[in-house]
């Protein structure tokens, strides 16, 4: 029943347009950055390595595939969470602002099911989303500039990652960002349980993106005990896989952070849908 359900649920989602909203934007905004930087990513490129180029050099194409899906990711994935929250915080409240709800009340499944099902059908519209992303970005981006080793900036200076040891590290990052987006639906579902509108929801959870965003990021010690456990802290940690050695300890610290919000979101959310009261 919670299959079969499931499966409805997708029905649902599927025949609200606000859900191409996100397929059609991605591919909007990855169409214009490779765009541009097939045009004139060669003086940007220049631009960011030029404080190099005088003590290293460099052979073959900077400019590839493997560059220009790691620029998107970094350009985009911090959007993902709005056209997440889009679909996701409609879930409950879309229907109970319709009265819809009540009607799933008559049949042969529980609460918990009647939102697991919802939830679930939340995470496979999360997964396809970001599917779409890893094909504009990986595979469009190869197609149009070619493969090659990838170059990246962090904090600790350059690191170069070899043309046949990409391909897992991507697979690595898309993952742990699937965990982080799952993070944001979860929230985004309970706020959904508190709201009898679907505009709630949706502002809220990007409210609180932004506000633990701007906490983490603020270099004031009295958040130092806080940061390290907000889950906007570790909603990057999919950057961790261009990292050479790759961190293993710091992903698995990540992963435990965002898998213990999900828990407490979940939870929070089936003890207050189970208790609301949808009949009146």
């Amino acid at each position: 029943m919670l299959l079969k359900n499931t499966y409805n649920e997708l029905i649902k989602i599927a025949a609200k347009p606000r859900t191409y909203i996100s397929f059609i934007a991605i591919t909007v905004l990855v169409g214009i950055i490779l765009f541009a930087m097939k045009v004139d990513g060669p003086s940007y490129i220049s631009f960011i390595t030029a404080s190099f180029e005088q003590t290293l050099a460099f052979e073959g194409t900077i400019m590839n595939g493997h560059l220009m899906a790691f620029i998107i990711l970094q350009m985009l994935i911090v959007q993902i969470p709005l056209l997440v929250a889009l679909v996701t915080g409609d879930l409950i409240s879309g229907e109970a602002a319709m009265g819809s709800i009540r009607m799933l009340l008559t049949k042969p499944i529980s609460r918990t099911q009647i939102l697991l099902s919802k939830y679930f059908a939340g995470l496979i519209y999360t997964f396809f989303i970001l599917l779409w992303l890893g094909f504009m970005s990986v595979v469009v981006g190869k197609w149009m500039f070619g493969l090659g080793d990838l170059i990246v900036l962090n904090s600790d200076g350059l690191v170069i990652v070899g043309g046949n040891d990409i391909n897992w590290r991507f697979l690595g990052g898309f993952a742990v960002a699937f965990f982080a987006l799952t993070t944001v639906a979860t929230l985004s579902l309970l706020l959904s349980c508190f709201s009898e509108n679907s505009i709630g929801p949706i502002v809220s959870t990007m409210s609180i993106i932004i506000l633990f965003t701007i906490i983490g990021t603020l270099d004031v010690p009295v958040f130092d005990n806080i940061r390290p456990f907000l889950f906007t802290t570790h909603m990057a940690a999919w950057r961790s896989f261009f990292d050479d050695p790759l961190p293993v300890a710091d992903i698995k610290q990540s992963l435990l952070v965002l898998f213990t919000h999900i828990v407490v979101f979940l939870s929070i959310a089936l003890y207050k849908f189970n208790k609301k009261d949808i009949l009146s």
